[in-house]
């Protein structure tokens, strides 16, 4: 299924893409990407609700502190994710973080 993608949701593929088998939490992808949490969230609801992500809840490591949802594309998003990030590159509408030097 093909959707209009906007430069924030290509953004956030190309971070969950980086280290693609790896879980992320919200923090690091905002961190990463420079996208504000009001954003980023919404852009993640999307995806999962679309089952393009895998999510879970990280285990408690230090006592009190509560857990953080994690979030890594799942295995036929990847590949999506890459077509897509790749046609918008084409289309000069977005570059990924390595072309911006």
């Amino acid at each position: 299924m093909r959707i209009r993608l906007s430069k924030q949701t290509l953004q956030v593929l190309d971070a969950l893409l980086t280290r693609p088998g790896q879980w992320l939490y919200g923090y690091s992808l905002s961190q990463s990407t420079g996208i504000a949490s009001g954003t980023l969230y919404p852009i993640l609801m999307r995806l999962d609700k679309l089952h393009w992500l895998e999510t879970r809840w990280e285990e408690a490591k230090i006592p009190g502190r509560p857990p953080r949802h994690l979030y890594r594309l799942s295995g036929t998003a990847r590949e999506w994710a890459r077509e897509e990030i790749r046609t918008a590159g084409e289309q000069r509408f977005w570059k990924t973080a390595e072309h911006e030097a």
